[in-house]
């Protein structure tokens, strides 16, 4: 996990209390069944999260992806999490945040109760003693309530009664990316040079509709955060940090620095200063532990480099340094072209200025590209061979030979 920090907390007026299944004193929203709404606040003023949702449109440039029109989640009862996680047993923790700890769970059919059918789910409970609390837990229900795409993690609901806050969430089989990037044991595979790349590309697509259908910045992009299925597709989760962007006559919002050392940009840190491109610098950071397998921030490494962006920026220029610092649990099985091409699109994202890192649609764009041509197949001109008498067969072959074009538009 990332060490995190925030800036000494705002604390809300209390507008209301909530009425579903519960209340907290400290409370800023009302939680309906079939939406949620609610009121946050930042250094550019109050605005309402739900007013500035929209349909999408017909040409929406992900059309996997969806704005609902009204959340559509489960609201649970404390009990039935509590039955689903055998009382939160701790060998059904699958990690822990900085909001609390996450369960597996079972829930089962209750049309067919006996039949032994259900689903599985994570459970995110809220820790007494988190410094992250009901701000947090009102901005996981109405992002992920409303927002709907492949490379999202799920939300199927909540729980709020007394002051227990929980969150439902769909259960993510390979668990987390930093998981596989930084995990070590014989239950720890290396990730593979195609399943990196496809990770990649996933959390991509995400941050690229999250961008593009509402602005919404998401804040906390790092490894832990990208979450894998059991086919190894990414989906980004936890958006207790996420906050719309500026408006159209804004360049960024101000708001109280909160975020994971070593991901957030720079710009951010050294003013409070949140823009759209804040979240191309963390994938950018996310890129480059995916080719180096190093932490992005690591006190244990020498002096120099407990940095990873610190350190590696300057060697990212240069195809032989770049080998030096790959991952060295890939085996040196990686195509080295496709390599260098991936850091120089993190080196894009990792600029000092906000305007000269990419979008997060033309960072998609050219890692689709990259993909795209090493998976290319070119199929040699075959020979015939003749005899007097026989003509043999000719045996054709298709080889991989790939053409990396993944240069920037």
């Amino acid at each position: 996990m990332g060490i995190c920090w925030a800036s000494p907390p705002h604390h809300p007026t209390p507008t209301s209390t909530p009425t579903t299944t519960g209340n907290l004193s400290s409370s800023t929203a009302t939680l309906g069944q079939s939406q949620s709404s609610y009121t946050t606040s930042s250094g550019s003023g109050n605005s309402s999260i739900n007013s500035k949702f929209s349909a999408s449109s017909g040409d929406e440039p992900y059309p996997n992806g969806q704005i609902l029109p009204t959340s559509n989640l489960r609201i649970f009862t404390f009990a039935e999490l509590k039955a689903a996680t055998r009382n939160f047993r701790v060998d059904t923790v699958l990690g822990e945040g900085g909001f609390g700890k996450v369960y597996k769970g079972w829930l089962e059919d209750k049309a067919a109760p006996k039949s032994g059918s259900g689903t599985v789910i994570a459970v995110k409970k809220l820790n007494s003693e988190s410094l992250q609390g009901l701000e947090e837990w009102q901005s996981e229900v109405n992002f992920l309530g409303r927002l709907s795409h492949p490379n999202l993690v799920k939300l199927l609901g909540y729980c709020l009664e007394e002051t227990e806050l929980l969150l439902v969430y769909e259960f993510m089989q390979k668990g987390s990316l930093e998981n596989h990037l930084f995990g070590r044991g014989a239950a720890v595979q290396p990730l593979p040079w195609d399943i990196r790349l496809k990770i990649a590309i996933g959390a991509a697509r995400g941050l690229a509709f999250l961008h593009i259908s509402e602005k919404v910045i998401y804040r906390d992009c790092k490894a832990s955060n990208i979450l894998l299925d059991g086919s190894y597709n990414a989906k980004i989760s936890d958006f207790g940090l996420a906050k719309l962007g500026p408006s159209a006559s804004q360049s960024h919002v101000t708001t109280r620095v909160m975020g994971t050392y070593g991901y957030a940009a720079p710009e951010y840190v050294a003013t409070g200063h949140l823009y759209v491109k804040s979240d191309v610098y963390g994938f950018g950071v996310v890129l480059v532990e995916i080719l180096t397998g190093l932490r992005a921030l690591d006190i244990n490494r020498p002096s120099g480099q407990h940095n990873l962006t610190d350190w590696v920026k300057p060697r990212l220029h240069d195809r032989r340094k770049l080998k030096s610092i790959m991952d060295s649990r890939l085996e040196g099985k990686f195509p080295s072209k496709a390599a260098f091409r991936i850091a120089q699109v993190a080196l894009k994202c990792l600029a000092s200025e906000p305007k000269q890192r990419p979008s997060m649609k033309e960072v998609l764009e050219n890692l689709e590209r990259i993909q795209a041509a090493n998976e290319k197949t070119v199929e040699p001109k075959s020979r015939s061979t003749h005899t007097p008498q026989v003509q043999r067969a000719v045996h054709h072959r298709s080889s991989l030979h790939p053409k990396h074009d993944g240069s920037w538009s």
